[in-house]
């Protein structure tokens, strides 16, 4: 699977997919502008790459999502903060119903990753969860609603990602848990996704993650003893296993990409996912041409590869759908219902009364993280405060070096709004002092800040107005967080 560039098919890259015969393709923000070019770059694609093409997306919720006009999923500890199964299962739904519509058959969601570390840098909100069987009941009830409207999933990162506190997408994790301790907490998601009787995950995504308890030379991605020995042979697993990004700094800064997909390919997945350039492509290309033809990964295997991801395509077919105007309504009004759902309360907040004058406190930097979509913008967050309050805002640069004390001593009540994935240094953690913290993204900064907090675990735009109608008082915060270390 690879990664495209721009927003329209190419005559060049037609040509390279076809010359190298790639029916599987990924596609992010920056191959997006609106739905009309969205469908046309997939329809061309799909008449390149044929009746089995692979079109995958990232379209989680909260921060995660590529496509950002179509209703908006909340995060999935949003929905771990509802727990409502069924909840869980129509936004799973919904999900799959629009990108469908837009030409994607395979979305690269749900997480099953455990948050059970609230100093994870990427995972966070992205989890339904600590308690693995209540994260793994609302997954599973995701997944089934997307698999239900034709888009296949993939649960991620196998065998887990949440107990870590490096980003694997600039270096390589370790996680050093005896098989006991992850059987009862990281891989019990996992096992139960890969041995459900009815509805088990099609496909599993790997982390690039050394469990040295279980493999002491290699990341998950290339280990045999992890991806064949516990996934395939222990709990037969039957579905596709796909790696995450090989362009990862975990694994192409350390073994180069090439030897790394055969290494992969050897362990037991069935795909790379060569998300670098067209170089770092052609050499991965080279690398596994090169395995196949020494006889690395036999022809036994390599014909049960093809036909998981045959199977894949088939049950799951690659076709634009039509998305009803009513039904996108719907589903609009679903996904406000759904942020307002998982809205939680830290520390008692109040709202201040309808009409108060307030100070807006907000990072006036909103680019993204790598994985996930940028944050809000401070004027969009001071344009719905402005919906109940007289507002001035005060934007800083570095939160490290912000000087809470220079805030106007003029009686305004203060709100602090968290738009960053970032946790706060210990600058702000000592010295900071708002009379709300509205938590817009990462969950744990509620955490670092001395101060009752609104936690919405994301700020798309449902998000937005579901805050905009707590500070109203025409929805409660109801919601609770589903993590079980969460505390100060």
């Amino acid at each position: 699977m690879i990664r495209m560039p721009g927003t329209e098919l190419s005559a060049d890259m037609a040509n390279f997919l076809r010359e190298h015969h790639i029916r599987a393709v990924c596609l992010f923000r920056q191959n997006m502008v609106n739905e009309v070019q969205l469908k046309k770059f997939t329809a061309d694609l799909r008449a390149v790459m044929g009746p089995e093409a692979l079109i995958g997306i990232d379209q989680e919720g909260g921060a995660v999502v590529r496509a950002t006009w179509v209703p908006q999923p909340p995060a999935a500890m949003s929905l771990g903060a509802s727990d409502d199964p069924a909840l869980c299962r129509e936004v799973g739904a919904a999900v799959a119903r629009s990108v469908k519509s837009l030409g994607f058959n395979w979305n690269f969601a749900p997480v099953l990753d455990l948050n059970n570390n609230v100093d994870n840098p990427v995972i966070s909100e992205r989890s339904f969860g600590s308690d693995p069987h209540k994260a793994a009941e609302l997954a599973f009830a995701w997944m089934d609603g997307s698999l239900a409207e034709g888009v296949a999933c993939c649960v991620k990162h196998f065998p887990g990602h949440g107990d870590t506190n490096v980003d694997s997408h600039r270096d390589l994790p370790t996680v050093d848990k005896s098989r006991a301790q992850l059987d009862a907490l990281e891989l019990a998601p996992f096992q139960m996704a890969a041995k459900r009787s009815h509805n088990a995950a099609p496909a599993m995504m790997t982390a690039h993650i050394v469990y040295p308890q279980l493999d002491a030379e290699n990341p998950a991605t290339m280990s045999k003893a992890i991806l064949t020995g516990i996934l395939r042979e222990e709990w037969n697993y039957q579905g596709v296993v796909i790696t995450d990004g090989m362009d990862m700094h975990a694994i192409a800064g350390r073994y180069g990409v090439g030897n790394a997909a055969v290494r992969a390919l050897v362990a037991g997945a069935d795909m790379v996912m060569a998300l670098g350039t067209t170089e770092t492509q052609l050499e991965t290309l080279a690398a596994l041409t090169a395995a196949i033809e020494e006889g690395q990964i036999g022809q036994p295997a390599l014909q049960e590869k093809l036909a998981r991801m045959a199977k894949l395509a088939q049950a799951y077919p690659c076709r634009q759908t039509v998305y009803p105007a009513e039904l996108e309504s719907q589903d609009h009004a679903l996904m406000v219902n759904a942020w307002q759902r998982g809205l939680t309360p830290h520390d008692a907040p109040q709202a201040p009364a309808a009409g108060s004058k307030v100070r807006l406190v907000i990072s006036a930097d909103v680019v993204s993280d790598g994985v996930s979509e940028a944050g809000v913008r401070a004027e969009k967050v001071a344009a719905m405060l402005a919906l109940n309050y007289d507002v001035e805002v005060t934007t800083f640069a570095s939160e490290s070096e912000f000087d809470w004390n220079s805030l106007p001593d003029d009686g305004r009540f203060v709100i602090l709004a968290s738009t960053i994935r970032l946790r706060y240094s210990e600058h702000a953690r000592n010295t900071w002092k708002p009379d709300l913290h509205l938590v817009l993204w990462n969950p744990f900064m509620a955490l670092d800040i001395a101060a009752p907090a609104l936690i919405t675990y994301g700020s798309a735009t449902p998000a937005l107005q579901a805050v905009a109608d707590w500070c109203a008082g025409k929805v409660s915060a109801d919601g609770k967080m589903p993590v079980a270390t969460f505390r100060v």
